[in-house]
């Protein structure tokens, strides 16, 4: 069993590998490994060109782990997701395994696909599994779908529905770089080129870090904090769908995974704050008339927090 120490020595090595390809983006390096310790899955927000991919695909080689990537597009069946089974004239058949067959799946331009088809992944979302002609798979472990999304209401695009957003444990956003972050890119562009990420953990660290992660300790007063949140903000009066109880336990479980990368085995409000954003704000829809207003999700959340008493710990 890895302990608290060696956790979060383990999470700076990871963070340190994939940098050495991916300049800048922390808040998405850093929350990306926290939803994977946590047993969550992301939603990556981003115009193109943005590193989206590269995030992914350095991230779960860093892990030790296998990567899928599976470009969306409105012709794709839930099959070519999932996988099939190839008949031949014999009768005699063969499972072909889908791209959710890998630890990190990247879901590319989750959007553009049908909702038959994204609903294909959300049987692997939450029970960790598919099920194909009546046949139960189960997936690899540690397992986790990073998802990205253009920008809705563009042509050949398709909302993700209420119940396939709620899978995402955190949205996170994935910008075009900063000045100094773009010219650090272009200065060091062979380097980057030529690096190979290595492994600098494998897949059974990540599941023991997953079980030391659920030995950190939440304290009731904690605990109420996060359910005052969440409540608090389905009674606002501009909210036309709040949070279900995964945004709890999205705020619960993340924030132990905080503690522990910050070497505690104990959670205080600050890690509970950390996670409002990326956990609550895709969850949020507001009322038309607010909309008209220009109230934003954002805003719900500010005010939301400026009602509830932060506990002392």
């Amino acid at each position: 069993m890895v302990d608290v120490n060696k956790a979060a020595d383990l999470h700076q090595a990871i963070l340190d590998e994939i940098s050495k390809v991916v300049v800048g983006k922390e808040e998405l390096k850093e929350l990306l490994l926290v939803a994977l310790i946590a047993g969550g899955h992301v939603l990556i927000e981003g115009p193109p060109g943005s590193a989206k991919t590269t995030v992914a695909n350095s991230f779960a080689r860093a892990i030790g782990g296998t990567f899928k990537r599976v470009q969306l597009t409105s012709d794709m069946m839930p099959s070519d997701i999932t996988g099939f089974y190839l008949y031949s004239t014999t009768g005699s058949s063969t499972f072909m395994p889908g791209p959710i067959f890998a630890n990190i799946v990247l879901a590319d331009e989750l959007n553009r696909t049908t909702p038959r088809t994204q609903a294909a992944l959300l049987e692997a979302m939450q029970e960790y599994q598919v099920t194909i002609e009546r046949e139960t798979f189960r997936l690899e472990q540690p397992f986790m779908v990073i998802g990205t999304q253009v920008q809705s209401g563009g042509e050949g695009t398709y909302p993700l529905t209420d119940v396939q957003v709620d899978r995402f444990m955190l949205r996170l956003f994935s910008e075009y770089s900063s000045l100094e972050e773009e010219e650090m890119v272009l200065h060091n562009i062979d380097g980057i080129d030529q690096h190979d990420i290595h492994a600098v953990a494998t897949t059974e660290d990540i599941k023991s870090i997953q079980a030391k992660a659920r030995e950190v300790h939440v304290s009731p007063a904690v605990n109420k904090y996060i359910v005052s949140i969440v409540n608090t903000l389905r009674h606002d009066p501009d909210l036309l769908s709040g949070s279900s109880t995964r945004a709890s336990i999205a705020l619960f479980k993340c924030a132990r995974v905080l503690a522990m990368f910050d070497g505690r085995d104990f959670v205080i409000p600050d890690d509970v704050k950390r996670l409002i954003y990326p956990a609550l704000e895709h969850r949020i829809k507001i009322k038309p008339e607010a909309e008209m207003d220009d109230v934003t999700p954002r805003m719900l959340l500010d005010r939301t927090m400026e009602k509830i008493t932060v506990p002392k710990v």
